[in-house]
């Protein structure tokens, strides 16, 4: 039975049970020997050292018996993980195994920190000694003892210090867990997915908790971020045959074909130099839609706070009843300054935005610019927690009738594309991504509205102040994949419509693509020169 446990065990968990076994026994021996003559000072590192020692071997002990807990709850639970109502019953148990075994790792990782310190101080202390040796001060009286012509308590206070800093330094780099994973969940892919699936799912929420958002902390049901958790631990549950992470990104790398690369642009569509002109005036607009400090930040690295703050209009708060309200924003109407001013345009061609932090919704923000007879919606990218969370919902999702419904109504009447091109997007179902469509539907509910009574309604309809001009949809990343899949939707009530996407993620199948490239310009990169080159549609 204890041979099993032992071969359970690490053999970095040994390592360091043995040497702070050590550090507590010798630590005892030299207490006892220093105590009462010392002073108060080196009798307070005298009792530290020991009982930090004793206090990690406990939390060992704990952290492996968490462990054992955790993985056996995993193990019992793990068959049903294709049963979507039992894993719904079991999961609240299994993440409060995994809370308590984190929580001791945690505390692990605190007393680790605390025997560092412990052991700086007592070669601080050694060191100072062997500079006094001469010296018979008080202040170093359980030294001058040991050196007294006795040579064996010499080396064991030698064996001592170089035992406490070699504890502490191999706990900072052998991790808090005490027993091996791979002994309890062997080549089980279900329980490999469900273990890395909890591990990423409180890694993220904590990470999320240290940037401001504490709120999902305290989630218990399924959200977002369990969606998130669910599909990183199923990329990684190739650990399950043994496989390390440097050994699949080799692997990778072998199975590339260098012969399936074009080898040319030919490939690819020609952009009309006019497009590519006007991306590269409208680029600035999918820049200024980040009016959060990460512009700044690439912008200005060193500086960046105050270059933040001066695009915020803190300088000048006279200016806040000139700006329009937007949705989400500060009590300055900061954001609303920050792009304005990026652009350099007067406050009255905003007409809508929002900034707010949500998953799956979009910042935006709506502009009229009659001297182009244009109204431009610039879709910001990537640039909060939220956003994040949107760009890890990658799983796939099937396109409704309504989401390809500008598209579908464009290929039906256009005789430009071909005719597969034709069938295969009659041919349902089509797929995206799923975070994107989300953001995407949400913000067609915010400019459109349902039954077409929102924002492009009013400016756009007959008799309204913009009839007649075109809708250019722009965005970086995540936006300019949210302002694509926005354009299929909205193409068919606009057909002046044409979106300019600037790097953005892989958001469609192939063949949604392929007949999008009429009124939707991919530039693969976020740099745009204004000079007469090739780019994707």
């Amino acid at each position: 039975m204890w041979v099993s446990k032992l071969k359970n065990m690490r053999w970095s968990a040994m390592v360091l049970g043995t040497a702070n076994s050590l550090v507590l026994i010798v630590g005892i021996y030299f207490l006892v020997l220093a105590f009462p003559s010392c002073d108060r000072g080196l009798l307070v590192m005298l009792v530290a050292v020991p009982f930090l020692a004793a206090l990690r071997i406990a939390t060992m002990v704990k952290t492996g018996l968490a462990q054992q807990a955790t993985a056996k709850t995993v193990l019992e639970e793990s068959p049903a993980d294709t049963l979507d109502v039992l894993e719904d019953a079991s999961r609240p148990e299994t993440r409060v195994r995994y809370k308590n075994w984190l929580w001791w790792t945690r505390f692990a990782t605190v007393i680790t920190v605390l025997q560092f310190v412990g052991a700086s101080y007592l070669l601080f202390s050694m060191v100072n000694y062997m500079i006094h040796s001469q010296n018979k001060a008080s202040s170093y009286c359980v030294l001058v003892a040991t050196s007294s012509n006795i040579l064996w308590k010499q080396q064991l206070l030698i064996f001592f210090v170089i035992t406490v800093c070699l504890a502490a330094v191999l706990q900072c780099f052998s991790g808090s867990n005490v027993l091996k994973w791979r002994s309890f969940y062997a080549t089980q892919d279900d329980a490999w997915k469900a273990h890395y699936r909890e591990v990423f799912d409180h890694g993220i929420r904590e990470a999320l908790c240290c940037m401001g958002r504490v709120k999902y902390l305290s989630v218990l049901e399924e959200d977002e971020v369990f969606s998130v958790a669910r599909l990183l631990g199923d990329l990684v549950a190739y650990r399950a045959a043994g496989t390390g992470h440097l050994k699949l990104m080799a692997g990778l790398a072998l199975l590339r074909n260098p012969s399936q690369s074009p080898k040319s642009f030919d490939e690819y569509m020609e952009t009309p130099e006019e497009k590519i002109r006007e991306a590269a005036d409208l680029h600035k607009f999918a820049e200024a839609a980040y009016t959060g400090p990460l512009l700044d930040f690439g912008r200005h690295p060193f500086l960046f706070p105050c270059a933040w703050l001066y695009r915020q209009g803190i300088l000048t708060p006279w200016t806040r009843n000139r700006l329009p309200k937007l949705d989400g924003d500060n009590w300055w109407r900061g954001h609303a300054a920050a792009f304005l001013k990026y652009v350099k345009l007067s406050p009255e061609v905003l007409r809508q935005g929002r900034v707010n932090q949500a998953k799956c919704r979009a910042a935006y923000f709506v502009i009229v610019l009659h001297h182009l007879r244009s109204v431009v919606i610039a879709v910001r990218g990537t640039e909060t927690p939220e956003d994040l969370i949107t760009d890890s919902l990658c799983r796939e999702c099937r396109l409704s009738a309504e989401d390809l419904d500008g598209l579908i109504n464009f290929v039906c009447s256009s005789c430009l594309l071909q005719r597969d091109v034709k069938e295969s997007l009659m041919s349902f179902p089509h797929h995206a991504h799923s975070g994107i469509v989300e953001a995407a539907r949400d913000l067609f509910m915010q400019i459109e509205g349902s039954d077409s009574s929102g924002l492009l309604c009013s400016l756009l309809g007959a008799g309204c102040e913009c009839e007649g001009y075109s809708i250019r949809i722009v965005g970086h990343s995540l936006g300019g994949a949210i302002g694509a899949l926005l354009g299929l939707r909205l193409y068919h009530r606009y057909p002046n419509l044409h979106v300019y996407t600037y790097g953005p993620l892989p958001c469609v199948d192939s063949v949604v693509a392929n007949a999008c490239s009429e009124f939707i310009t991919s530039t693969p990169f976020c740099w745009i020169s204004p000079a007469p080159s090739r780019c994707c549609n």
